[in-house]
């Protein structure tokens, strides 16, 4: 015991040596010039002796930290919740330095050492959790704010997930729970960034994200068991796609070659998208619909990429559309207008009728942005940067006109 309660002092004598008075640390040089040495030399010092000062010179420093986390932490205090990390350790090291300064008054100086090292942790701890902000900077916890409110959007997406499994009657127990832990946990880190307790906000940042990873895993496996029990439905939406596709695909190649252009790579897309198509197809002419749903998932990268290629043909060809529409301004002005004008009466029909149009709504208000600034542009003599917002808005205007059509 002695021997472990010396190492201990060792060790201390060496953390808080610099703090110590020079006299404390010099040799004898008093004793060399054959004058007494100072009663506080090193020579003089017995081990209760130096107890003592280490103690004393540990409580000067302990007050002034306590004093500093004090100034820092009490003024916000009331502003951070129960739990903070920085409360916790802020209350640990007040207790920790009431303890060291009456072991010290009471000359019970190594327990004051002890507690003094442990109390000057937890100061620090405390601290650290208010610097954080600093340290990993203000864009961080601002990226990271702006992602937990993009939560939101995959939260109703896990709602609706879970109303449409109810409805077929599949289990949804453990992805509800999932749901509402997850939700909570990003919360927590909302409210810890509001209280600016960055260290608790870190920690819960970890736990939110390991939460939404078990979400992710139980909501694949029921829009899984959703796809399955509604494969017919699935495979016949895959099937009337696929077959507008093929025949896109087969006229881009038809018109590339009469223009003398290399079509391989599409023809090789659509080769293998076909294989895929035609196997989904013949299962589901035998009411072989689960079957047919598997074929797609199996091939997911050969349908994938026939996807790309179809989009980048329609997209030269939107180009190309909206190329012959600016040669006459004026006229495009007048036809996107109407078009606006028409597909805003459509929609206000369709809500009247009780059809969620809010996301089409949004996206014809997005159009006409585009529009203006399209024009903005114009008339400051940017033909080239209003381009890309007139083939924005046609985008646009596209998706509304193809969801007012589904719906009509």
């Amino acid at each position: 015991m002695v021997g472990t309660r010396g190492l201990a002092m060792a060790l201390v004598i060496l953390l808080v040596s610099s703090a110590l008075p020079l006299s404390l640390a010099e040799g004898s040089d008093a004793g060399a010039n054959g004058t007494a040495p100072e009663p506080y030399g090193d020579l003089a010092l017995d081990n209760s002796t130096r107890e003592m000062v280490i103690a004393g010179q540990l409580i000067e420093q302990l007050q002034k930290l306590s004093k500093l986390a004090e100034n820092k932490i009490e003024p916000i205090k009331d502003k951070l919740p129960e739990n903070s990390t920085i409360l916790t350790h802020y209350k640990l090291a007040e207790e920790y330095k009431e303890r060291a300064v009456s072991e010290y008054e009471a000359s019970d100086c190594y327990n004051s050492i002890r507690d003094s090292l442990t109390a000057m942790h937890h100061y620090k701890v405390a601290l650290s959790g208010l610097k954080e902000a600093k340290g990993r900077g203000q864009d961080e916890w601002a990226h990271i704010r702006l992602e937990i409110e993009r939560m939101a959007e995959y939260f109703r997406f896990v709602e609706k997930t879970i109303r449409l499994a109810e409805n077929q009657g599949i289990d949804v127990g453990n992805l509800k729970e999932l749901y509402n832990e997850t939700r909570d946990a990003y919360k927590a880190v909302l409210d810890d960034l509001k209280a600016r307790d960055y260290e608790k906000a870190k920690e819960d940042y970890e736990t939110a994200r390991e939460k939404k990873a078990l979400l992710d895993g139980e909501l694949k496996k029921v829009r899984e068991e959703l796809a399955y029990a509604n494969a017919d439905k699935i495979v016949k939406d895959f099937l009337a796609k696929g077959g507008e596709e093929i025949e896109i695909a087969q006229n881009a190649i038809e018109k590339g070659i009469e223009n003398g252009y290399n079509v391989t790579r599409l023809q090789e897309s659509l080769n293998a998208f076909l294989d895929v198509y035609n196997e989904a197809k013949s299962l589901a002419e035998e009411g072989k619909w689960e079957e047919a749903l598997k074929a797609i998932p199996d091939n997911r990268e050969t349908i994938a990429q026939f996807h790309r290629a179809v989009e980048f043909v329609l997209r030269k060809a939107r180009e190309g559309e909206l190329e012959e529409k600016l040669k006459d301004v004026r006229a495009f002005i007048r036809e996107m207008s109407d078009r606006v004008q028409k597909d805003w009466k459509a929609l206000r029909e369709l809500k009247g009728r009780g059809i969620n149009t809010q996301r089409a709504e949004a996206q014809l208000r997005a159009a006409v942005q585009e529009l203006r600034t399209g024009l903005h542009l114009l008339k400051t003599e940017k033909p080239l940067g209003a381009k890309p917002h007139f083939a924005k808005a046609l985008d646009m205007l596209r998706r509304v006109e193809e969801f007012i059509s589904a719906h009509s």
